[in-house]
């Protein structure tokens, strides 16, 4: 099964039914998805308005940026089940892990938008942050079991450094987007 290529009911009943795979994992990859599907969504009810054209730049790489997101996401979706059900750990924990740093990649274009996203669409620039944390915490779970059913001590040593970094600067950036947003929002 292709869910990049089937309806989004389908991969829900799929994943409410009871199989092992889509997971998690692949949850939080369509999670991620969604998030920078907002980023995409933002920019372009942004370009080509008068108000932000001095940004036109900035946004034009920050959509290039969201919309190669997106599809990585959504072809994790996927990687997911496939890594699960070839019962090879190291494939498990890599899809994952991978869906970790792409959303740390992503939520850090969250912050441009605040001052360079069409206002009308402010809120929907927390709601990606909100979502990108969060596809990264449930994505960070599944890295964590699948460490401990490697058992490699270095490998999972390295991973959780990373990961438990890119984990506080991620809770960071959201925080500050809510922040931001709802001082925007409340004016």
């Amino acid at each position: 099964m292709i869910y990049k290529e089937s309806t989004l009911s389908k991969y829900l009943d799929d994943l409410a039914a009871r199989v092992p795979a889509p997971g998690g994992g692949s949850a939080s990859a369509l999670a991620a998805s969604v998030g920078a599907s907002l980023i995409s969504m933002v920019v372009n009810f942004t370009l080509g308005k008068p108000k932000y054209a001095q940004y036109e730049n900035e946004l034009k790489k920050i959509l290039e940026k969201s919309e190669k997101l997106r599809e990585q996401f959504l072809n994790l979706v996927d990687l997911d089940v496939v890594a699960y059900k070839s019962k090879n750990i190291r494939d498990a924990l890599d899809v994952p892990f991978m869906a970790c740093r792409l959303c740390f990649e992503g939520i850090k274009l969250c912050p441009p938008l605040i001052k360079k996203g069409n206002i009308n669409l402010i809120s929907d620039v927390a709601v990606a942050a909100v979502l990108l944390e969060s596809a990264f915490t449930a994505a960070y779970f599944n890295v964590e079991i699948n460490l401990k059913s490697l058992g490699e001590k270095k490998l999972t040593s390295s991973v959780r450094k990373e990961l438990e970094r890119k984990a506080k600067l991620i809770k960071k950036i959201r925080k500050q987007t809510e922040v931001e947003v709802g001082k925007i929002i409340r004016r």
